[in-house]
């Protein structure tokens, strides 16, 4: 069958990845490298936590920014609001069971959002609140605007 699956995955993870979809179309299932390609769905499932987490901190340094530096507001920080919320709900949409974790995600990400936004704005990461002071809902309410 060509390269073994074990030396694909080492010199080409793409290739390695596209041999085992192969693999799984035609029914071989012998061929398949079952604890690289477990490993690998484990690893996709938490690139998409990642990317939540990645984007709710973003999103929320810049609904800090935008609460307390009212007087800087732009359309650069209300673009960045918005696009962080769609694609955190896209994401969502496409992965309902990721719901669960979206708390746990502004959670993790609050306090690196509040280092950002005190980079950011120049202000001292004490004069946000030590916690979200915010719902998941209205974090991704696309109405919500802090005040």
């Amino acid at each position: 069958m060509g390269t073994p699956a074990v030396n694909l995955y080492h010199e080409d993870r793409a290739a390695w990845l596209a041999q085992q979809a192969g693999l799984l179309r035609a029914s071989c299932l012998s061929d398949l490298d079952l604890e690289r390609l477990a490993e690998t769905l484990e690893a996709e499932l938490g690139n998409y936590r990642r990317e939540i987490k990645r984007r709710m901190r973003v999103l929320l340094a810049h609904l800090l920014k935008w609460k307390y530096q009212p007087d800087q507001r732009s359309t650069s920080w209300r673009g960045t609001i918005r696009v962080q919320r769609n694609d955190i709900k896209d994401v969502l949409a496409e992965n309902p069971s990721l719901r669960s974790g979206v708390a746990q995600a502004i959670h993790e990400a609050y306090l690196q959002a509040v280092e950002l936004a005190a980079d950011e704005t120049g202000q001292l990461e004490d004069s946000y609140p030590r916690s979200c002071e915010w719902s998941e809902a209205e974090i991704l309410d696309d109405g919500f605007w802090p005040e």
